[in-house]
């Protein structure tokens, strides 16, 4: 197994602080409110669906980073369980997941800040031409930190991610003392938009584009110094937290809305700096003040932490050779895989031009993200096979139950993104699968042409693909179909045990790649040296 020049110095600490880091983003600034416009006071179990369904996602990735640890394993797992093109395949909707992240936060920071520099709000409400140079200048800044190395990466996300927890839970603590109404969780009913209304807000609020902020110690499993050790415990915990504090950020804010706001209904309610609005109306005009400043500290941060992930998943489709092998060049200096960087910083300037809206956004990223991750309960059940004896730093009980509902909980997700989301993202995965077969067929020595083992191992992905992009066309209008060819609820019944068909398919498609018996025979020659 070749040596990597990558610096392996972050702890447990850095890598829970990493995740929770991503996780506590502009996700608790904003999303609350999304989720109260379109599922009410039910939004609070909107919340505990999205954490069940990736928690039992980001247990899966427990047992993968115990097993392989690696930089940009996301985009490695498939690779090494599938071969070539399910791996480029999900290479492919993972750059376009993470590279647009660091976006999504920059505007953050400046929708926050449009409630004190209306320059930055647009005359269709959207960000304005000003506010958009301002959150470019924040993903150059994000390259500087990063240049500098993955420890100094680490000592500033660190106590960022501290600031940025003690935030939210003082904000949980103030709402609940100072201004809760326990009559607005009934006074319009708890679940005025229904079941649909509350797993819809799922996939479209930033309630899954929030917990996915799990990924990132799986991302820098390579920079870790015990990795197998701390890694699982980093994405265990991160995501403890993160579905504590974000279930009850939403009763909080559930609770504080004054009801002459809710005369209109919950759709009716509008803020544009929700947490600080309500402190103000509840005279804490101080946390007001605070919540503004965490309104540049959280994003800020989450938008680092993606920056480094980003960084690492470009290195890894370089080192797979769907990429050019430059972006899997390292600085030896600094560990840092520079051009990777340079990429994934330009790709974030790009996504700020044709989304101008948090929201818009953020429903792209989600979509995109559970794409890629659904491929884990997959390649861990094929590991069990091809690889039963290797070194298990966490051996998940219940895997055969917990695995599928994995996959169909993250099926379901990227159907309730929508017709309108769904059509961007798998058409955009599909093309990339052309331009694959023409990059590898025209520049064979810079793209590995996949063989044709692989072709046959990836044909399950590829018509997986295509029935999701169908079922969003023609699935029910509840989840933005044209037409309501399935009824609600049939249609969950159809997605559900359709994608359960999938999952058994790609669990047989699943063999003992080159890739793994490489990795498996330099992990055995780095355990006897050891002995």
């Amino acid at each position: 197994m070749a040596k990597s020049n990558l610096h392996h110095s972050l702890s447990f600490t850095d890598l829970l602080m990493t995740s929770l880091g991503g996780i506590i983003g502009s996700g608790w600034l904003l999303s609350a409110l999304f989720a109260a416009q379109g599922a009410g006071p039910s939004a609070i179990f909107s919340w505990l669906i999205g954490g069940v369904i990736i928690m039992f996602i980001g247990l899966i990735y427990a047992e993968l980073s115990g097993l392989f640890p690696e930089s940009g394993a996301v985009v490695r797992y498939p690779h090494y369980s599938h071969g070539h093109l399910t791996g480029f395949i999900m290479g492919w909707a993972a750059w376009i997941a993470y590279s647009s992240v660091p976006a999504v936060e920059s505007e953050a920071v400046v929708t926050y800040a449009q409630t004190y520099i209306p320059a930055f709000k647009a005359s269709n409400g959207n960000i304005s031409a000003l506010g958009l140079v301002c959150a470019a200048g924040l993903l150059l800044v994000f390259f500087a930190i990063n240049y500098m190395g993955v420890r100094s990466f680490a000592k500033i996300n660190t106590p960022l991610t501290i600031i940025k927890f003690i935030i939210p839970a003082l904000t949980i603590i103030l709402f609940l003392i100072v201004g809760f109404h326990s009559t607005n969780l009934t006074s319009h009913g708890f679940m005025p938009y229904k079941s649909q209304g509350m797993m819809k807000v799922v996939a479209t609020a930033g309630i899954v584009f929030s917990y996915l902020g799990f990924r990132q110690s799986v991302d820098l499993a390579g920079e870790a110094r015990n990795p197998q050790r701390d890694v699982p415990r980093a994405i265990v915990w991160s995501l403890i937290l993160g579905i504590l504090i974000y279930t009850l950020l939403q009763l909080v804010f559930i609770g504080a809305i004054p009801l002459s706001v809710l005369d209109h209904g919950w759709h009716g309610v509008d803020y544009s700096a929700p947490f600080a609005q309500l402190a103000l109306s509840l005279n804490l005009g101080w946390l007001a003040i605070v919540i503004y400043g965490s309104a540049i500290i959280s994003p800020f941060g989450t938008g680092n932490v993606y920056t480094a992930s980003t960084t690492r998943v470009l290195y890894a489709l370089g080192k797979n050779r769907y990429f050019p092998r430059i972006l899997a060049k390292v600085d030896p200096r600094t560990g840092i895989p520079v051009y990777a960087l340079a990429v994934a910083v330009g790709l974030g300037l790009i996504f700020l031009a044709p989304f101008p809206s948090w929201q818009t956004l953020v429903g792209i990223v989600s979509s995109a993200t559970v794409l890629t991750y659904i491929i884990g309960p997959i390649s861990a059940m094929v590991f069990r096979r091809t690889a039963p004896d290797a070194k298990r730093a966490i051996h998940l009980g219940g895997i055969g139950l917990i695995a599928p509902l994995a996959f169909i909980g993250g099926s379901l997700i990227i159907y309730w993104a929508g017709w309108n989301t769904n059509k961007i993202l798998l058409i955009a995965t599909l093309i990339g699968i052309v331009l694959y077969f023409t990059a590898s067929g025209l520049w064979p020595r810079a793209i590995e042409r996949p063989p044709v083992q692989s072709l046959k191992a990836a044909l399950w992905l590829i018509v997986y693909l295509v029935f999701m992009l169908a079922i969003s066309y023609a699935g029910s209008t509840v989840f933005g179909a044209p037409h309501s060819l399935i009824p609600y609820p049939w249609d969950l019944v159809v997605v559900a045990g359709v994608s359960l068909l999938f999952y058994f398919w790609g669990v047989r498609s699943g063999y003992k790649t080159k890739a793994i018996e490489e990795l498996l025979a330099g992990l055995e020659e780095t355990r006897t040296s050891g002995d």
